[in-house]
């Protein structure tokens, strides 16, 4: 049996997450997932955004490895795409600020590609046949839906720092210099909570 996932243990958790399966391939990338989540925290924390902004950059594709967590944890991701299941089961834990990053930043790429002109020219070889995957740019109505997202501005800076996370050999604190920020912003929104 499991132990349940509580405020106080999913930083340590994710984690060990981090430490076993963060140097697996990212999908075509020139860099691991570790190496790609990493960069777009470090991205965040250089920009000077508040700790919300760095967890849900750091944390945006953790929906890759949600077969880790507990099979309780799951209910509401299972079988879902990896953007979805990855807010599904850190929602109990972290802020919507932070979890609509995650949910949303496969939509805010389509997003972008449909509203940037120059976007989709950023985008790596693997990121434009993703797009073709995941729907392609948005249309006129999804756009003007999507534009009407509270975390907007948020959404949309985590998706470009993800885009920008991509770099082989970009030196990285590693993740422990981030468990402290996670920590805070869990305590912050179970302390909301109660």
């Amino acid at each position: 049996m499991t132990t349940p996932l509580t405020p106080d243990t999913i930083v340590a958790f994710i984690a060990d997450i981090f430490n076993r399966r963060g140097s697996d391939s990212y999908l075509g990338e020139q860099v691991t997932m570790s190496e790609h989540m990493l960069q777009g925290a470090q991205l965040a924390e250089v920009a000077g955004a508040p700790d919300t902004m760095v967890a849900g950059a750091l944390l945006h594709d953790i929906g890759h490895y949600t077969n880790e967590f507990p099979e309780d944890a799951l209910e509401k991701g299972t079988d879902t795409l990896h953007e979805e299941a990855g807010a599904a089961v850190l929602d109990p834990f972290f802020p919507k600020s932070v979890t609509d990053c995650i949910r949303w930043h496969v939509a805010a790429k389509r997003y972008l590609c449909a509203t940037d002109p120059g976007y989709f020219a950023r985008l790596s070889t693997a990121s434009v046949h993703t797009l073709a995957l995941q729907g392609g740019p948005m249309d006129a109505a999804e756009v003007a839906e999507f534009a009407g997202h509270p975390n907007l501005d948020a959404i949309l800076q985590v998706r470009i720092w993800d885009d920008e996370g991509k770099v082989k050999n970009m030196p990285t604190p590693p993740f422990e210099h981030y468990a402290p920020l996670l920590q805070r912003v869990v305590d912050a929104h179970s302390g909301a909570r109660t």
